[in-house]
């Protein structure tokens, strides 16, 4: 019996156009599908970072009225990256929500949704 391997990681989001303006723009992820539902209830986008690995699935329930309460829910997801300073600094002057732990070396941005994204240096997987 070959491994399970993880595929995706889904977030349910209020406004589609603005989360995915998000992950393209603020986090560089490329949308690698689309499904519709047939009686177009909800749409599902799948997202990649280009490496052909796990995706980020974005679903808009197109029926939802008003924003989703994610509570003391701490949900988030991790990047990593070679290039962390740069990233930072593109994420500050985006003017985005960050939420910095500088003993850790790490810090997370908030999607319009109020999920984060955790942004770790490469070197601190090794």
């Amino acid at each position: 019996m070959g491994p399970l391997k993880i595929a995706h990681t889904n977030f349910t989001v209020f406004d589609l156009d603005k989360s995915l303006a998000f992950y393209t723009e603020a986090l560089g992820f490329q949308v690698v599908r689309r499904h519709e539902a047939q009686d177009g209830s909800f749409t599902l986008v799948y997202l990649g970072d280009g490496t052909g690995g796990h995706q980020l699935e974005l679903t808009w329930l197109k029926d939802r009225k008003e924003p989703y309460n994610l509570g003391d829910n701490e949900i988030h997801f991790a990047v990593t990256t070679d290039d962390y300073d740069a990233w930072h600094t593109r994420h500050k002057e985006m003017g985005l929500n960050l939420w910095e732990n500088e003993a850790m070396g790490i810090y997370f941005v908030e999607d319009p949704d109020g999920y984060w994204t955790e942004v770790i240096p490469a070197k601190m997987m090794k």
